[in-house]
């Protein structure tokens, strides 16, 4: 046997620990994609250039021994990270780990925890699943190097500020030097122990000339750090100008602590707020059952974990039970609550055939299920990835932040540079002291942390408060951009109606009875999955019609069906189809035309090239539609309503409606056409729909609006994913896009006020007229106080109320 503990370790270069891996060992063996020569029994990161450590031999090509920093991508599809500009995803292909990545930055992913390479923030895990029960191991570091600078710090400061209050006690019990010896031992473990995650990302923002916060703030508290050191070990070597009358020389031991200190708690904040915004995923993860018990082909049942569930098992779903995947139900009937998914309060009856989603509460009656969809494909697992991609998206707005965060650090570093110059040549003395104070102020006041929270935080909160209201959020971008909309279209069946048309009437001509009609209608029908068929074939079922065998079957998109009944030629459809068939429709135009005016949609039968009669179908508009089209308007909408129906039948319920304008006989490939004109009008243009047949609009408009009661494809088109499938959720949405761009904006005037009229406080351009010097310390607390101001104003969005 190999014991690990019993090999030696392997050293090189200098006796640096390189290769940790023992003699023997069969285990995963983690290496640097840029380093080969570092290689480890567990992950983390290189101790030569930070990156995050991947299984070897799986996660890089060899390439990377000749230090390869191009950026480019190599074997096993993995990339380099390092240079600006570069390629930040690390993922081995194949991986099936969990993969971590950057609030801020969605383009950073990796195998494993660590800091962003571009901003320096902790990552998180891309995914969110019902293990992610334990606290963030980051907030849990973070708080703990709080706690210890916190309890170090005070002392600290009681030492050096005491004399400035009146508390001289302890100065005068220990005396000068020994209270600056106190000051350098008590603050050396909250600098370089507490804060030394700050050095580090400061250290790579450098490298890498991503320069972010902590590039500020490791100067500023370095700078501090090792000025004051030299001041207590070697105050001789400093000029004249730098001494008291006893020799000594001032120390900023005590900024530099509390600096560190008002960072981590703003740290802190920021990571416990960022947990806070995914406790609406929690609450929906918590909802899924955690067991299923599936029916084995001999009949016996047994209790399996959720996700040892293979699609087409049975599952026995029991009275009281969670649904535990989607599914189809085969046996049995029941009422299920499915109001965790579309918020209505009343049970839908379920009965053989009929679909049931994971996580809805069975009722009183017993089921038997087919699992159609499981793991990652189910609906609640796509509603919590959906939130979670949304939360980690980026809004285009985030641009222009970026843009002046990526200026202001160098030009602060100027700043400074000059600020600690022109102090130094014209201050009045200890002159150079005085420009040290000036310099490391200005660095820590322009961090500027806040701005980068500006708009992830308002994202997050946003999304999160969006699963909870039914608004599903799938980027920043639509969120964004939905505040600027200015034309709605709505497609009408399924989005203005209940999308569950009823057969209401049959007209047949003479020479043809009614029976006869809807039979010849019901047969075709039968094969096809349009919710007109559906209405027509479950018509003639409650009226008793025996239905034939359809043959040679042919949909006519946007038009009506073809095929063979009883072997004579039948087709059903609309004017379009009639005209296309060179038939004239006569005298039933005018009926045709009065069933219309009453929102019905008709439909011509045609047997054996003579039109039989017509079969009308009503879809009744849901409850809901009428309020929330007047709200609609009254947030600035033009409602413009597109479908397929007759111009007479779209006008009627139009004209009921109060819609501002409709689009009639559209087929599927003209909704894109339509938006298309709109946007090249100058408009911005937002689609509703659920079909398929809906995508391609959905893809093309400025902001797409999937019902959740939708096709799969539709609801992948969309920037937005309504779960009750109403109208009221684009309501819902609206308000949410105003208030979160409105939270936003107020966000970065927070960020932006701070810093710049900070900045040039910190600099002393106030001392020569009102005497006022920013120090270090009051330039941390207003850092800090930034960054909770735009913590703060994101989370009133959790209390939105619509």
């Amino acid at each position: 046997m190999n014991d690990s503990k019993s090999q030696p370790a392997r050293k090189t270069e200098g006796h640096e620990t390189l290769d940790t891996v023992p003699e023997g060992y069969a285990g995963t063996v983690y290496t640097c994609p840029m380093h080969p020569e570092i290689r480890s029994t567990e992950e983390g990161s290189c101790p030569k250039c930070g990156m995050f450590l991947a299984p070897e031999g799986e996660s890089m090509d060899h390439a990377h021994h000749g230090h390869d920093h191009s950026g480019h991508s190599h074997a096993h599809g993995a990339a380099t990270v390092g240079v600006k500009g570069g390629e930040y995803d690390t993922v081995p292909e194949g991986y099936t780990g969990t993969i971590y990545t950057c609030p801020m930055h969605a383009e950073v992913r990796h195998p494993g925890p660590g800091s962003c390479p571009i901003c320096g923030m902790g990552l998180e895990p891309a995914t969110v699943s019902a293990e992610d029960e334990g606290p963030n191991p980051e907030l849990v570091d973070f708080t703990r190097r709080f706690w210890v600078g916190a309890v170090l710090t005070i002392p600290v400061l009681i030492l050096a500020m005491g004399p400035f209050v009146g508390f001289t006690f302890f100065k005068e019990l220990l005396g000068e030097r020994t209270s600056l010896w106190l000051e350098l031992v008590m603050s050396t473990p909250v600098i370089l122990w507490s804060g030394w995650p700050f050095f580090v990302r400061g250290y790579h923002s450098f490298r890498t000339m991503n320069l972010n916060m902590f590039s500020l703030i490791g100067m500023g508290v370095g700078a501090a750090y090792v000025f004051s050191i030299l001041a207590v070990v070697a105050p001789q070597i400093f000029p004249e100008g730098f001494r008291d009358e006893n020799g000594n020389v001032g120390v900023y031991f005590e900024a530099a602590a509390v600096i560190v200190t008002l960072v981590l708690l703003g740290q802190v904040m920021e990571l416990r707020a960022r947990e806070g915004t995914g406790k609406a995923i929690r609450a929906l993860l918590d909802m899924a059952a955690k067991t299923a018990v599936v029916i084995r082909p001999d009949g016996t049942e047994e209790e399996i974990e959720l996700d040892q569930v293979q699609l087409g098992d049975h599952l026995r779903v029991r009275p009281g039970d969670k649904v535990p995947v989607d599914g189809v139900v085969v046996e049995g009937r029941s009422s299920v609550d499915e109001s965790m998914i579309t918020g209505e309060p009343v049970p839908v009856e379920k009965v053989a055939g009929e679909p049931v989603t994971g996580a809805t509460i069975n009722g009183t009656g017993s089921l038997v299920i087919e699992a159609t969809r499981v793991g990652a494909d189910t609906m609640l697992s796509q509603i919590v990835q959906m939130v979670a991609d949304a939360q980690r998206s980026r809004a285009p707005i985030q641009k222009y932040a970026d843009q002046v965060a990526g200026m202001f650090v160098p030009a602060v570093i100027a700043i400074a540079i000059v600020s600690f110059v022109a102090w130094s040549i014209w201050g009045p003395d200890p002159a150079m002291a005085y420009g040290l104070v000036s310099a490391v102020a200005v660095l820590i006041i322009a961090c500027p942390c806040a701005l980068g929270l500006a708009t992830p935080m308002s994202i997050m909160t946003a999304t999160g408060r969006g699963a909870q209201l039914g608004v599903l959020i799938k980027n920043a971008e639509a969120l964004e951009r939905f505040e600027k909309v200015d034309t709605l279209i709505v497609d009408k069946t399924g989005t203005l109606t209940e999308g569950k048309p009823r057969l209401v009437a049959v007209l047949p001509e003479d020479g043809h009875d009614e029976a006869e009609v809807l039979r010849l209608a019901a047969s075709l029908e039968r094969g096809s999955e349009h919710p007109l068929a559906e209405a027509i074939v479950r018509g003639a079922e409650e009226r008793g019609v025996d239905f034939a065998k359809a043959e040679d079957f042919e949909a006519v998109t946007g038009k009506g069906v073809k095929g063979r009944v009883d072997g004579k030629s039948v087709a059903l459809g609309n004017a379009a189809l009639i005209r296309d068939m060179g038939l004239d429709s006569g005298a039933l135009v005018d009926a045709a035309n009065a069933r219309r005016d009453e929102g019905e949609t008709v439909m011509f039968i045609v047997l054996d090239g003579t039109i039989a009669g017509l079969v009308c179908v009503a879809d009744p508009v849901k409850e809901t539609t009428p309020a929330a089209l007047k709200a609609l308007h009254e947030l600035g909408f033009r409602i413009i309503m597109a479908t397929g129906d007759n111009e007479r039948t779209a006008q009627a319920v139009a004209n009921r409606l109060g819609i501002d304008e409709i689009r009639a006989d559209v087929l599927p490939e003209d909704k894109a056409r339509i938006i298309k004109e709109l946007q090249e009008q100058g408009r911005k243009v937002a689609m509703a729909g659920d079909g398929v047949n809906d995508a391609p609009a959905l893809a093309q408009a400025d902001v797409g609006i999937a019902m959740g009661t939708g096709a799969d494809v539709a609801i992948e088109s969309a920037g937005f994913t309504l779960v009750k499938g109403n109208l009221d959720g684009i309501v819902r949405a609206r308000k949410l896009s105003q208030a979160t761009m409105r939270n936003i904006r107020q966000n970065l005037f927070f960020a932006l006020i701070y810093n710049a009229s900070g900045v040039p406080i910190a600099a002393g351009v106030l001392y020569p007229f009102l005497g006022i010097l920013i120090g270090p310390i009051f330039a941390a607390f207003a850092m800090s106080a930034s960054s909770l101001s735009v913590v703060v104003n994101s989370l009133r969005l959790r209390r939105l109320k619509f």
